[in-house]
């Protein structure tokens, strides 16, 4: 979960407890500032805001994840987040023609605000997401549109990441809850893998490498862990960089294990035998990767989010590359995805969000609105054909990116 949408369901989670007969002009801002800023500003944890319709959403969700909000109370804190908190400093979208046609599909998912965070395209052709406000993990047929949703074992475990073993199973890192879980999409079952250690909160975004090992980030707690499915033994790896935030992950063609740090300019290798890890700093101490995807010549690619652009580190020698995203410095670029060599990505804060292309061959650019506004972006993945593939959160969606000529 993002630090902005963390920081939301605590808030939001909070206005159930103290303070609601405070009596004030404005009794919705009571409940907020009665509640919430004892912990924290809310004003500081918003980001861009929402419209009328996204913090609709958003309190779903959080009645989703538990929260306790009195009826005869919500339409008070409605209106003062509505208009405390509207949607402000997202750039347009920059749209970018190009030679690549594309046609989307989408589905909505199970069950209402259940925040899809990732999507997984499974090898018999299924779409897979999780349903982090809901405790599920979900699966589309695209072929009939059929969902099946999959319930989790303990609750509130806010399912996170997903990857597929070679037998089928679904893997997801329970981001709430400090665990791992495996579902057999046969039986239902579920299986999960505790944290050894109380410090490794967050479990975040799952891999498997080349040998069917599994490895995690685990943001919270400054770690990445291994976990050896045969034995479900859990080694668990600092980061040397204190508050460094592993994030999002990938695997070259050497096995090595690659991930962006969230939380500093770096990015991060870990040898798999001997766990020793390496990292390299990039340019820009702004510069804040979040998610990461490798090409076939193990060139390793990364969005910035925080400045917008998308970036290339060549591990052989250290050098970095950059090209601004279409839409700016403020488009907050997430999701990325490698498709036949070519950058596949998604600008998370452009109105609307965007699906970009970029050719490493060309340098060039191509850019699409998604429909219904993408909103937000987190995470993608591609299927055996070569789509490109979704999780929309806000609009509880997940889309399919055919490309043609």
């Amino acid at each position: 979960m993002s630090p902005t949408k963390t920081a939301v369901v605590a808030a939001i989670a909070a206005l159930a407890l103290p303070a609601w007969s405070q009596d004030t002009a404005d009794p919705g801002k009571a409940m907020v500032e009665g509640s919430c800023n004892t912990c924290h500003p809310l004003s500081a944890r918003v980001g861009t805001g929402y419209t009328p319709e996204g913090w609709k959403t958003v309190m779903q969700m959080m009645k989703n994840h538990g929260a306790q909000i009195p009826a005869d109370k919500e339409p008070a804190m409605m209106s003062y987040l509505v208009k405390t908190y509207p949607v402000k400093g997202r750039p347009d979208a920059a749209i970018v023609p190009g030679p690549v046609k594309v046609s989307m599909k989408a589905w909505t998912v199970g069950q209402p605000a259940s925040r899809p965070h990732d999507p997984l395209a499974a090898k018999d052709g299924s779409l897979w997401y999780t349903g982090q406000m809901t405790n599920v993990l979900g699966r589309i047929d695209p072929k009939t549109g059929k969902i099946k949703e999959y319930p989790l074992k303990t609750s509130h475990s806010g399912p996170h990441g997903l990857v597929e073993d070679k037998s089928g199973n679904i893997w997801y890192t329970g981001n709430a809850a400090g665990l791992v879980g495996k579902v057999n999409p046969k039986t239902g079952e579920v299986t999960e893998y505790k944290m050894p250690d109380p410090d490794a909160k967050d479990p975040h975004t799952p891999i498997f490498d080349k040998q069917g090992i599994f490895w995690f980030s685990v943001q919270g707690g400054n770690k990445i862990g291994r976990l050896d499915p045969k034995s479900g033994e859990i080694k668990l790896i600092d980061m040397p960089t204190p508050k460094s935030r592993p994030y999002g992950m990938a695997v070259d063609s050497k096995n090595n294990i690659w991930s962006v740090l969230f939380g500093v300019n770096k990015v991060a290798v870990v040898d798999p035998k001997s766990l020793k890890v390496k990292e390299f700093d990039l340019p820009s101490k702004e510069a804040r990767p979040r998610r990461i995807a490798i090409t076939p010549d193990d060139m390793i690619w990364y969005t910035d989010y925080s400045r917008g652009y998308l970036g290339r580190l060549n591990p052989k020698t250290g050098e970095v590359k950059e090209w601004q995203s279409p839409s700016g410095p403020k488009s907050a670029p997430y999701g990325i995805s490698v498709i036949k060599g070519v950058i596949w990505y998604s600008e998370s804060e452009s109105s609307p969000n965007t699906v970009v292309r970029f050719d490493p061959k060309s340098e060039k650019f191509q850019s699409w609105a998604i429909p219904g506004g993408g909103n937000i972006v987190r995470n993608t993945d591609v299927t055996k054909q070569g789509d490109f593939v979704l999780a929309n959160s806000l609009t509880n969606q997940v889309t399919l990116v055919h490309a043609g000529k």
